[in-house]
């Protein structure tokens, strides 16, 4: 399908932003875009040559809503302080989804473990989700 359909579809496409480059000033919105694009042909045209590539990154940019919509909530946290706590919560979130670690089960027994860690000086370390996840399945 990619060379079929793709492959003929990104030809087209360049061939009218060079017929277009022409018609147009460099200065212009549409020049810009061209001049924009023009360069990154060769990189489109990867993803005909070879399968491992995609057309889109929907995955990453689903993956990056998220950080996106928290950037502006971290604008009302109150303060730095409130605000460097609200990153880290949401960066333990985002590493218990990126670990497959149940999030509801890891708080649960992290936070009821945090003081005994805490007052037998034990490494902290063990209980962030990619360890404690490694704990959890022995």
């Amino acid at each position: 399908m990619r060379g079929k359909i793709s492959y003929p579809t990104i030809c087209t496409f360049e061939k009218w932003m060079y017929d277009t480059a022409s018609n147009v000033t460099e200065n212009s919105r549409m020049g810009k875009a061209i001049g924009y694009t023009v360069p990154l042909l060769p990189r489109l045209s990867r993803y005909v040559r070879d399968a491992r590539y995609q057309i889109d990154n929907n995955l990453v940019e689903n993956a990056v809503r998220p950080l996106a919509l928290g950037r502006k909530n971290f604008l009302f946290c109150g303060n730095h302080d409130s605000a460097i706590r609200a990153a880290v919560i949401y960066s333990l979130v985002s590493t218990c989804k990126g670990h497959d670690v149940d999030l509801r089960k890891w708080m649960e027994d992290v936070l009821v473990k945090i003081p005994q860690y805490e007052n037998q000086k034990l490494n902290l370390r063990k209980l962030l989700p990619y360890n404690w996840q490694n704990e959890a399945n022995l």
